[in-house]
């Protein structure tokens, strides 16, 4: 059953400014005008503001499986990271799902599982969850499985992956060789092995990825790159009409991208630390240069709301205009027009969230009160 909600004695962020005028709920939308039966909701000291989208998060991988080769059933890691999700704001989230040439925890048939349980178990979570489908543009044989989830799941968004180019330069003993080695199910000398034959087939990847870009572009599915390094890259990607750049390594890069008015996305963990865990784009810097638009969670779901108000506290970006970094420009950069603004008649994703210690208190989802606490 929907209810209507009047939300007064609080801050609320208004595409025009925080504003004290209360916020009207009905079925499940922003009203200019309360209901009579509405129920109230007092947010005395605490900021409105609407809900963070989450383009990317592969936290969920360490939820299903928190070491390697201990898995967890995947109706109750989707459970679990819903309850974090919602616990930290984020009311739309794409879990960053890989579809690799690799065995193990990223092998297709685990890929398969994980969708099947997610449209069994999408119903019974509170957060709106789709799929950000992390394609590998080694993973040849799986386009056709790629398209098929595309055609059949219109609310999922695609991103074009290479790490192959990259990962077979790997040594045997080289630290991430052995983290891919263990998720992999692998010997370190087996994982390289499995590397090099796949690094064979290169020469298939350039046509391959013009086709799934198409194929995604004719289905009206967002397209984003991943890892861009030069604008090259970026241009190359925009002639195959991928229009989003996902975590570019460079300045140059990102700078490619917006200079075309496209959305840069980068890790809300490496803007909440000051600086990349891989040394690559300092996120930070990038939002001062006008070079990111978008902070998605990568792999820690808490850092987005709290990215934002580290980026306020330095004088960064004030809160009015940095909290469009986790909802206004992520719903405009995938076409999620119902949503990311509190406006008259967009969706009611709405966080309540104390000013004092900054804790989510209350989560709103297209209207329903889904987390209530002090």
């Amino acid at each position: 059953m929907t209810i209507s909600w009047t939300i007064s004695g609080g801050d609320v962020l208004w595409p025009t400014g925080f504003d004290t005028a209360p916020l009207n709920v009905v079925n499940g939308h922003i009203a200019d005008t309360a209901e009579p039966a509405a129920q109230a909701l007092d947010a005395s000291g605490a900021w409105v503001l609407p809900g963070i989208i989450d383009l990317h998060g592969d936290g969920f991988e360490a939820i299903v499986q928190p070491r390697p080769g201990v898995h967890f059933p995947y109706d109750l890691a989707y459970a679990e990271a819903d309850a974090q999700m919602i616990a930290n704001g984020i009311t739309t989230g794409y879990h960053a799902l890989t579809v690799s040439w690799e065995p193990g925890l990223r092998d297709i048939a685990i890929s398969r599982a994980l969708v099947d349980s997610l449209e069994q178990t999408a119903p019974r979570l509170t957060c709106d969850t789709r799929l950000n489908i992390r394609w590998e543009t080694f993973a040849i044989d799986h386009m056709d499985q790629v398209i098929d989830w595309l055609a059949r799941r219109p609310g999922d968004i695609l991103s074009i992956n290479d790490h192959t180019s990259a990962n077979h330069h790997l040594g045997e003993d080289s630290a991430k060789l052995k983290r891919m080695a263990a998720r992999m199910g692998l010997s370190p000398v087996d994982a390289k092995a499995e590397i090099a034959k796949t690094w064979n087939r290169r020469n298939e990847v350039p046509s391959a990825i013009d086709h799934i870009c198409a194929r995604a572009a004719s289905l009206g599915r967002p397209i984003l790159s991943h890892d861009d390094a030069t604008p090259k890259d970026r241009q190359t990607g925009r002639t195959r009409q991928v229009r989003v750049a996902e975590f570019p390594t460079t300045a140059a890069a990102a700078r490619d991208a917006r200079d075309a008015g496209e959305h840069v996305v980068l890790g809300g963990p490496n803007a909440l630390r000051g600086e990349s865990h891989n040394g690559a784009l300092c996120a930070t810097q990038a939002i001062e240069s006008g070079l990111c638009s978008i902070l998605a969670s990568d792999y820690y779901y808490p850092a987005p709301l709290n990215a934002v108000f580290r980026l306020h506290d330095i004088g960064v970006l004030p809160l009015e205009q940095g909290w469009s970094l986790v909802s206004a420009n992520p719903a405009a950069a995938v076409g999620l027009e119902d949503r990311g603004v509190l406006s008259l008649g967009k969706r009611a994703d709405v966080l309540v969230v104390d000013k004092q210690t900054r804790k989510v208190r209350t989560v709103f989802v297209k209207g329903r009160k889904v987390l209530d606490r002090d």
